[in-house]
């Protein structure tokens, strides 16, 4: 449990990065050329895989890919809600709680009979 535990820490800092990212830019560098936006966004993930590649590793010892996939899935969710509410000012909607929803059936399937032991 201790490597799943390390691998959920790494992936949830590994989505900080990522998200910012992926979306930062579009809050802080929207008046920037995009070739600008695209360099500063790749140094970011840099971080951001410096991190997730390790966490896949560690997980891929206990967990399968696919539970490796959909904990990442679930992550990514659960950093980006607040990142979209409070850095980028969203408004929180109900559909992100019904997209939640699924990913707990998503996680229902996938680990199924196979928690790791």
């Amino acid at each position: 449990m201790h490597r799943i535990l390390i691998t959920a820490l790494l992936l949830c800092c590994s989505n900080i990065f990522m998200t910012f990212a992926w979306y930062g830019h579009l809050r802080n560098l929207s008046h920037k050329p995009w070739i600008l936006a695209a360099m500063v966004s790749w140094g970011i993930a840099l971080f951001e895989y410096l991190l997730q590649v390790p966490a896949n590793r560690i997980g891929h010892g206990v967990l399968q890919i696919g539970q490796l996939k959909i904990m990442q899935e679930v992550i990514t969710l659960s950093v980006f809600v607040p990142f979209s509410v409070l850095y980028m000012k969203e408004k929180l909607t109900l559909d992100y709680l019904w997209a939640g929803l699924c990913l707990l059936g998503a996680v229902f399937f996938i680990f199924r009979g196979r928690w790791p032991g």
